[in-house]
């Protein structure tokens, strides 16, 4: 893992990484336990790739813990998962308080139980004066439904004139989105094999590199974003230019 360290080149890591936490089911499944016990050995790994981010220098981190596809799950299940929510959001954010770790929910914040909206936004009050890494929980999350709601935002707008629609640009409809506060991901991550973006940040995502890779979620570590990141920074990001141009004007390739 070290050696893996050694390689990553610090001036050019990804601002903002997104993970598809993927296979906390079949992980607990191929050992004979029931799928939530995947999901509580996930928080190890959540609370590695945190502190991995962290020690970095990462500025942002959005995990999809949550989707509102989610909801359709079996009821034990979603119960589980949402007293596990309360119970990880109280047990870490002294940890996230201390290291500097600034706590945001992006998604349908209103669907969640009382108590997980108590515990999140306590979360959020107790981390707001961090500065360091700004860690974005995806809850209840449907990018498909935050586009949606963006484009009511605009035409409730255009509707009672405070905005045109010749004035519609992207950087005004990127203000009407959850993640209005956040630069998009340069990386996206998904565990587990699955080769899909699965309603995660569809607008975010527009020239984001994509990494998928076989490990389970609850098996995630350190050295496993490490080579996420070291991938990352084999790669050449155009962004609809040629090689010639970027090397010619030697744009950075982060």
């Amino acid at each position: 893992m070290t050696d893996l360290l050694a390689q990553v080149d610090r001036n050019r890591l990804p601002q903002h990484i997104a993970i598809i936490m993927d296979g906390n089911g079949r992980w607990a499944r191929d050992r004979g336990e029931d799928r939530v016990y995947g999901h509580y050995e996930g928080v190890v790994s959540v609370r590695e790739i945190v502190d991995a981010c962290g020690e970095l220098g990462v500025g942002y981190l959005t995990l999809y813990a949550f989707s509102a596809e989610n909801w359709n799950r079996p009821k034990a299940e979603v119960d589980a998962l949402m007293e596990l929510l309360v119970n990880t959001i109280r047990k870490e954010v002294d940890d996230l308080k201390k290291n500097n770790v600034r706590l945001h929910v992006i998604g349908d914040f209103a669907s969640l139980p009382e108590m997980a909206q108590k515990e999140m936004g306590e979360g959020m009050e107790m981390t707001a004066m961090n500065t360091g890494l700004n860690l974005i929980l995806a809850l209840s999350y449907s990018s498909r439904q935050e586009i949606v709601m963006a484009a009511r935002k605009l035409a409730e707008m255009a509707t009672n004139g405070t905005l045109k629609p010749e004035d519609i640009t992207d950087e005004v409809f990127h203000r009407c989105l959850d993640t209005a506060l956040f630069p998009d991901p340069e990386l996206m991550i998904r565990t587990s094999g699955e080769n899909r973006i699965s309603n995660f940040l569809l607008y975010q995502l527009a020239y984001s590199e994509l990494y998928f890779t076989p490990v389970h979620w609850p098996d995630f570590r350190k050295h496993n974003l490490y080579e996420a990141l070291l991938d990352y920074q084999r790669r050449e990001r155009r962004f609809g230019k040629t090689s010639e141009q970027i090397q010619k004007n030697n744009i950075p390739n982060v």
